[in-house]
């Protein structure tokens, strides 16, 4: 995968005005860019031309080609090309056609690293869930993000903190690409202490450089996480959450649902719950999504040269578990289990989580 040569055309120029210019939406500016063949044609238009769009009203056409707007179309290029940014224009090359499952694919989107082919359903999952994780989601995250990587599958999310944050770092620990898509502009990460994993992902956003993160910038985004995904997994999230919007958007995507069980009476599990009943996919393991989608089978885990008791219990470590079952699992004595468990802890290959036993 190669980055995007960055499109110098008088369309992206002309998309890019029609973005920056007040009172006009994703809808309206695709209205006016199929109604005149392309986004340069309607800043050509006159009034009468403009009155005859469907879906403007007398704002909207006022605001048409106004100096001030196609002045900042062209310092917003020149920021993007001196910070290594690339602008994706809808309708130009390398735009996503996975966004065109959407009512209001953005006009153009800013792009910053590595931005690979996309399909129109892609081979990628977006995974996310709440901010106050449990350590047991975040485990399980941490490797179902792992061996999608392995497998050959990029993971998507919203660089949040909790679920996302796990399943970045897990998938590019892993060697796998991951896409980040923000509520901000790719050079304003939130939360400010992911920038160092920010640096490590592709960073995708439909605003403008030095936009700031705002509340409403959030639910927005995540329709961007679900369209760029064949499937969404939620991990945790109340049934009133940025994980159950992300849900609903996949469904009007045509994606697939994953839900992550959780613990009975817990909220954090109470969306997954509600998703699980209405018909989502139950979720406990990476190869539960890639059986679904028919995408193969993760590859095993490469294992570092342990002692055999070590090595036992760390692949029965498959998904959290609790001690009895890992003895039951592995034949072994408790002490020797305990041991073992002890060893791979201090190692960083496993970790005790919320009374189980899980890698890292």
């Amino acid at each position: 995968m190669t980055s995007p040569a960055q499109p110098t055309t008088t369309e992206l120029l002309a998309l890019l005005t029609l973005r920056l210019t007040p009172q006009l939406g994703p809808r309206r500016i695709e209205s006016l860019r199929r109604h005149f063949g392309s986004a340069a044609a309607a800043l050509a238009a006159n009034l009468g031309q403009l009155r005859e769009v469907p879906g403007l009203d007398s704002k909207s056409v006022a605001a048409i080609g106004t100096p001030r707007a196609a002045e900042q179309a062209q310092a917003e290029l020149e920021k993007c090309r001196h910070r290594g940014v690339t602008l994706l224009g809808r309708g130009l090359p390398g735009y996503p056609a996975a966004l065109e499952s959407l009512g209001d694919p953005p006009p153009v989107l800013w792009v910053l690293g590595e931005w690979p082919e996309l399909a129109v359903v892609p081979r990628s999952i977006g995974m996310v869930g709440t901010r106050a994780a449990s350590p047991h989601a975040l485990s399980l995250s941490r490797t179902i993000a792992a061996d999608l990587a392995r497998a050959g599958v990029m993971v998507v999310s919203g660089l949040a903190r909790g679920i996302d944050t796990a399943a970045h770092t897990a998938a590019v620990d892993a060697g796998g690409l991951s896409i980040g898509i923000l509520g901000s502009a790719v050079d304003q990460i939130y939360p400010s202490e992911n920038a160092p994993l920010a640096r490590r992902l592709t960073l995708v956003s439909e605003y403008p450089l030095g936009t700031g993160p705002a509340q409403h910038h959030f639910p927005t985004r995540n329709r961007l996480i679900a369209a760029l995904s064949a499937g969404v997994v939620i991990a945790e999230g109340e049934r009133k959450s940025g994980s159950m919007i992300t849900a609903t958007h996949a469904l009007d995507c045509g994606r697939t649902v994953f839900a992550v069980p959780g613990r009975a009476g817990d909220p954090r599990a109470a969306g997954p719950h509600k998703l699980l009943r209405e018909g989502a996919v139950l979720t406990e393991s990476a190869q539960d999504i890639l059986d679904e989608l028919h995408w193969g089978t993760a590859p095993a885990q490469p294992l570092p040269e342990l002692p055999p008791e070590q090595e036992k219990v760390l692949r029965a470590l498959a998904f959290p578990t609790t001690l009895d079952d890992l003895q039951a699992a592995t034949a072994l004595a408790l002490p020797e289990l305990q041991t073992a468990l002890v060893m791979l802890q201090l190692m960083g290959l496993a970790e005790e989580v919320g009374g189980r036993w899980a890698r890292r």
